[in-house]
């Protein structure tokens, strides 16, 4: 059934679119052996400088310079923190000469990554010079790594993008006519990631939080701090989103619903103590493959969209630990199965869930989810053909499933009296002024009390506890 709807959904797309290094101080090298250097997973055990002349000489508990001939035969057969362990030690150099000669050993370190944790740990201990040095040479690495905090991620991105970019037109005119359109479909894609990250006039900060440069490319655009915002959302996309075509419509929508969401913080925190000098930041994150027209019956890249949410919610809480913020998962059409899938089989927790325009997933009910009725929202427009084709699983908006009715059609606002607009087809969600943005926005700063069911009405009575800014 879902095949069948495909034709629609693309024409809709087509025609609609949519609108400074702070590391630890300098330390001795875990072990050397001679010509060959590997460090151990625990890189803060002291080790001799004498046992190699490439290293700097260790004076107490610092170290000027670390860095080593680390063995190239060793380096492509390593793979996760090890392989961290050995950058860290190695040459500007050297390191570049890795990367440009084993990039298949590169994308497998990024695709199958240590824990969040234990990439945190690496780089909170790796010296400055290490850091700087990796931050010059491989800023592919550091800006993908989910553990790396987010500031540091976004100025190794945005490196990356700009010599990616100028590495492709240096290309272009010695490329044949094939290679040449292949190199010029990958030009306009970074630029549109380029685009991205440019704020508006009048809107927050932008930063890359991630970002692949090979096609067909993925990204993840941050708006706001998210370092500090004490609200974070991610809008995780589905079917036929692609970096190349609407990263930069991605990442206004973000913005529109980041603007809501500040909107209603400034409103309520009158009355509302746990919204007091509250912000938020809200994540365009287009950081998996989706699928297209041949492979939308598929589940395979939702278990890698599952994987990566997991990756990236796991990452943004390694590095804000002890100073959590509120969670929430904004969730389209497929992109909503593969965060189902993750949300069932444990690889990502979230304070809240938004699903709209699902076709079902891999959970029977919240309980699945390790999630509470008033934590998920179901939001599902008029003239949607994809809403409750259950194609992938449950369907989210049945009763049986648990989760709390979320209001997208025409109504007057409750609080304000206003008027907001009625989603329409499986691409109206994300209107600015839209009753599914105001709802939206909402769960995501943790007033799901005061988000409209389809009568209009707010069925969560009170606020919800264990509210993090409540209890915090």
């Amino acid at each position: 059934m879902l095949i069948d709807v495909a034709a629609i959904l693309v024409t809709s797309v087509a025609l609609t679119g949519l609108t400074g290094v702070s590391g630890a101080p300098e330390r001795p090298v875990s072990s050397v052996t001679g010509s060959r250097v590997l460090a151990t997973a625990d890189s803060t055990a002291t080790a001799t400088a004498t046992a190699s002349p490439e290293l700097a000489r260790v004076t107490g508990s610092t170290l000027a310079t670390v860095t080593a001939r680390v063995d190239a035969d060793v380096l492509p057969t390593l793979r996760g923190r090890m392989l961290l362990d050995q950058l860290t030690l190695m040459t500007s150099r050297d390191i570049e000469a890795f990367l440009e000669g084993e990039p298949a050993a590169v994308a497998a370190l990024l695709d199958n990554q240590p824990s969040a944790r234990s990439v945190a740990t690496w780089w909170s201990i790796a010296p400055r010079s290490a850091q700087a040095r990796l931050l010059q040479s491989a800023p592919e690495v550091v800006g993908n790594l989910d553990g790396v905090p987010p500031s540091v991620r976004d100025s190794a991105n945005r490196r990356h993008l700009s010599e990616s970019i100028d590495r492709v037109e240096s290309l272009l005119d010695g490329l044949g006519r094939t290679e040449r359109a292949e190199a010029s479909q990958q030009l306009h894609m970074l630029r549109q990631i380029e685009m991205a990250i440019v704020p508006s006039s009048s809107g927050p900060d932008r930063d890359l939080l991630s970002v692949d440069t090979e096609w067909p490319g993925r990204a993840a655009v941050v708006v706001g701090d998210l370092e500090s915002a004490d609200y974070v959302s991610y809008m995780v996309p589905g079917m036929f989103f692609t970096t190349d075509r609407l990263i930069v419509d991605w990442t206004v929508i973000a913005e529109d619903l980041n603007t809501e969401q500040t909107a209603w913080i400034d409103r309520l925190s009158a009355t509302d103590p746990a919204l007091l000098g509250a912000t938020a930041a809200t994540v365009a994150w287009i950081g998996y493959e989706t699928p297209g027209i041949l492979d939308i019956t598929s589940l395979d890249l939702a278990e890698e969209g599952a994987k990566r949410i997991g990756s990236a919610v796991d990452g943004l809480e390694v590095t804000r630990a002890g100073d959590e913020p509120f969670i929430t998962l904004n969730t389209h059409s497929y992109g909503s199965t593969a965060t189902l899938m993750a949300l069932a089989d444990g690889s990502v927790e979230a304070d809240a869930l938004v699903i709209i325009g699902s076709p079902g997933g891999a959970a029977q009910s919240v309980d699945d989810l390790g999630m509470s009725s008033d934590s998920v929202f179901v939001g599902e427009a008029a003239w949607d053909p994809v809403v409750h084709t259950a194609f992938f699983g449950s369907d989210p908006g049945s009763d049986s499933f648990g989760a709390s009715s979320m209001n997208v059609g025409a109504q007057r606002d409750p609080v304000t009296g206003q008027a907001t607009a009625a989603a329409f087809g499986h691409l109206g969600y994300f209107d600015a002024g839209s009753t599914a943005m105001r709802n939206m926005a909402l769960v995501s700063i943790d007033r799901g009390d005061l988000v409209t069911d389809d009568r209009g009405e707010t069925p969560v009575p009170g606020r919800r506890e264990g509210s993090v800014r409540a209890s915090g």
